[in-house]
C-alpha cells in the first residue's frame, strides 16, 4: 500500500497539470472541451477513488496469490520478457473485465461514472467508480497464474497498465496512423465514449488495440459521424456518489417492484439496460433517442458560485495531501476519519452545485461537526504532532465554508438533458 501511496502522490499532480495544459491548449486553439462543473465532478471522482482504495474498502472474491498457488505450472525466469508477458496477460484480462462491465446490468454500475460526462477530455480518465466493493479481477488473470508470473510483477505492472489509459482521453489528437493497428490511440477511444448507435460498446481495449480486432468489437471514428458523448440514460448531477449507484439503485427498485419473481433474481445478470416488463411499462426511464437532439446537462451560476467551488477543490486537494503523506502515520481508524471528512466535502459542494434546497444545510451539519472532531482534546493533541499548519489549514478551511454557505446563492436553474 505504500508504494501505491507513494505513486499517487506523484500521479495526481501529474495528471492535474496535463488537465490544466489541456485547457490551456484548448482555450489557445478556439476549441475548448472543458466545462467548469464537468471538470470538477471528474476530478472530484479520482478523489473519491483514490480515497476508497487507500482505505482498502474492497471484499477479494479471490486473490492473485492464491490462484498462482494453486494453479501455476511453469517459473519462467525473472527476465525482460517476463514483464512483457505479464503486461500483456494484465491488458488481456482488462479487455475481458472491460466488456463484461458494458455487457452486464450489475458490472455496468461499476464502469457507468466513467461514461458519464458528457464531454471527452483528460479530466474524464479520472471519473473512477467507487462502487466496485468486490474485487473478481484475479479470476481474469488465471492464465498469468498459469505461466508463473509472480504477484510482485503483476501489483507493480497493474497501476502502470492504468495510468497508460489516462493520455488518450483528448479530442485535440486525430489518427495516428499505422499505431491505430497496433494501441488504442484517441480516436479509438473517442468511440469507445460515444453513445452513437454506430460506436455504442466498441472498442474495449485498454493499450492493445488487437484484442478488439479479434473479437469483433473495433470500430474506427468515421469522418461522417462524430461521436456524442455520455451515456443513454442522462446522469444529470455533478454528484460523483449518486452516479456511482444510479443504476444500482434503478436495479434495486425495478427487482422490488417487478411482480415477476425470476426477474427480481435474474436481472442482475440481463444484459445492460435489460428491464421487466411489468416496470419498464409503469415505471418508465427516458433514454436518449436521438442523440443529436441531446441538451447537456447544465446548471446556471453564478461567479460567486464557480468562486465557491474553486474554493472547496483546493480545500479538498490540500487535505488529501495531507491524507497521503502522513498516511503511514496515520493508525487506520484515524485514516478512516480523514477519508470520510474528504468524503463528505465533495458530497456536499457537489449537491450546491446541483442546487439543491437542502445542500447548504447538509454543508451547515458537515462543517460544525467535522469542526468538533478536530477540536476535541484527543483529536487535537493527534494533529497538532503530525502537522500544525494542516490542522489550522482545515479549521480555517471549515469556517469560512461554514460563513460562506450564509451568503451564496445556489444555482438558479437546472436544465436536464431530452429524452
Amino acid at each position: 500500500m505504500e508504494a501505491y501511496i507513494n505513486a499517487l502522490l506523484v500521479a495526481i499532480p501529474s495528471f492535474s497539470l496535463l488537465v490544466l495544459l489541456e485547457i490551456a491548449y484548448g482555450h489557445f486553439k478556439g476549441f475548448q472541451t472543458y466545462s467548469f462543473n464537468d471538470t470538477l465532478t471528474s476530478m472530484t471522482s479520482g478523489i473519491t477513488q483514490t480515497i476508497k482504495n487507500s482505505l482498502g474498502l474492497i471484499f477479494i472474491l479471490i486473490s492473485y496469490p492464491f490462484l498462482f498457488e494453486k494453479i501455476s505450472m511453469i517459473s519462467l525466469p525473472n527476465t525482460f520478457w517476463l514483464w512483457i508477458v505479464a503486461f500483456i496477460c494484465i491488458d488481456f484480462a482488462q479487455y475481458w473485465i472491460h466488456r463484461l462491465k458494458h455487457k452486464v446490468n450489475i458490472f455496468w454500475n461499476i464502469h457507468v461514472i466513467h461514461h458519464s460526462s458528457e464531454e471527452f477530455n483528460l479530466a474524464c480518465a479520472l471519473r473512477q467508480s467507487i462502487s466496485n466493493l468486490i474485487g473478481f479481477t484475479a479470476v481474469f488473470l488465471i492464465p498469468a497464474a498459469i505461466v508463473g508470473i509472480p504477484y510482485k510483477i503483476i501489483s507493480i505492472l497493474t497501476p502502470l497498465h492504468l495510468f497508460g489509459q489516462f493520455w488518450y482521453h483528448t479530442r485535440h489528437i486525430g489518427k495516428l496512423g499505422v499505431l491505430e493497428y497496433i494501441i488504442v490511440t484517441p480516436s479509438q477511444h473517442r468511440v469507445h465514449h460515444a453513445i452513437n448507435p454506430e460506436y455504442i460498446d466498441k472498442n474495449l481495449s485498454s493499450i492493445f488495440c488487437v484484442w478488439d480486432r479479434i473479437f469483433g468489437t473495433f470500430q474506427e471514428e468515421l469522418d461522417e459521424v462524430e461521436p456524442v458523448y455520455g451515456v443513454l440514460k442522462p446522469v444529470q448531477t455533478w454528484n460523483p456518489f449518486w452516479i456511482n449507484f444510479q443504476h444500482l439503485w434503478r436495479l434495486s427498485k425495478d427487482a422490488f417492484y417487478t411482480k415477476d419473481w425470476k426477474a427480481k433474481f435474474y436481472i442482475w445478470f440481463k444484459p445492460t439496460g435489460w428491464r421487466p416488463e411489468d416496470v419498464k411499462e409503469k415505471y418508465p426511464i427516458d433514454i436518449i433517442k436521438d442523440v443529436y437532439s441531446q441538451k447537456k446537462y447544465v446548471t446556471k451560476e453564478g461567479f460567486e458560485n464557480k468562486l465557491w467551488a474553486i474554493f472547496q477543490f483546493i480545500g479538498i486537494n490540500i487535505t488529501l495531501y495531507y491524507f497521503l503523506t502522513f498516511f503511514s502515520d496515520l493508525n487506520p481508524v484515524n485514516r478512516i476519519e480523514i477519508g470520510v471528512v474528504i468524503m463528505l466535502n465533495i458530497f456536499g459542494f457537489t449537491t450546491v452545485m446541483d442546487g439543491h434546497r437542502w445542500s447548504k444545510l447538509f454543508e451547515i451539519l458537515r462543517c460544525t461537526s467535522a469542526l468538533i472532531y478536530f477540536t476535541l482534546p484527543f483529536q487535537w493533541n493527534l494533529y497538532v504532532d503530525f502537522s500544525q499548519i494542516f490542522l489550522y489549514f482545515i479549521l480555517t478551511y471549515l469556517i469560512i465554508t461554514l460563513i460562506s454557505v450564509f451568503f451564496i446563492s445556489l444555482p438558479k436553474k437546472l436544465i436536464y438533458a431530452d429524452g
